[in-house]
């Protein structure tokens, strides 16, 4: 059988939270970045603009942040089960995100993910400048990533899995084989070939004709 590459988003649908958010709590400005966040996620705002704000928020912030904010991430039940099961089967999972290499190295790592790719926090002197370093994780490099990890596996696009909940997925979810809406917000569901509405991740496997 020929392998699949799914490849999901990460804050809401691989972890339940949302990592900018946890950031501002640290920086207490969880309000005003949560509102942008909102906006973002329902297509109502260009997502590089609405990381580029979030990101100033957070100006000054603490590095020692990120061990804390670490401790307190939770993967969405199913993911070991459906790595294992995709893994079983010789494919490969990967993560694209519009949050942080900070935060998403350590876990993805901890999973066992074959790819994946985030936004970097620019920091000076152990403290947070406000600005995000080198390129933007925006919805064209969602879509970039997939076809770039499914080119170097051999994989071919009617193989490719997208996973995500918000409007920045939608590229990549338009080239992939198969779409998938996890618990999404409505813009995404009306796009999406298949909608998931139960928080676990572990239902993909059948969905590919796998077994968890």
């Amino acid at each position: 059988m020929t392998p699949h590459l799914v490849v999901l988003d990460v804050d809401s649908t691989l972890i339940e939270n949302e990592v900018i958010e946890m950031l501002a709590d640290c920086a207490g400005k969880h309000a005003e970045v949560a509102l942008i966040t909102e906006r973002a996620m329902h297509g109502e705002l260009d997502f590089a603009e609405s990381l580029r704000a979030r990101v100033a928020l957070l100006e000054g912030l603490s590095t020692d942040c990120y061990r804390e904010i670490g401790e307190q991430i939770v993967v969405t039940e199913g993911v070991p089960t459906m790595i294992a099961g995709l893994h079983a089967q010789g494919s490969l999972v990967g993560v694209v995100s519009g949050g942080f290499h900070e935060l998403l190295d350590p876990l993805a790592d901890g999973l066992g993910l074959d790819h994946w790719r985030a936004n970097r926090l620019h920091s000076a002197d152990g403290r947070l400048t406000g600005a995000v370093s080198g390129p933007i994780v925006d919805p064209q490099s969602k879509a970039d990533a997939l076809t770039e990890w499914a080119e170097a596996r051999g994989i071919p696009l009617d193989r490719t899995v997208a996973v995500g909940d918000g409007a920045n997925d939608l590229r990549m979810m338009e080239i992939a084989g198969l779409s998938v809406a996890f618990d999404a917000k409505p813009v995404v569901r009306a796009e999406a070939d298949l909608i998931m509405d139960r928080r676990d991740l572990s239902q993909l496997l059948p969905l590919l004709g796998l077994r968890g």
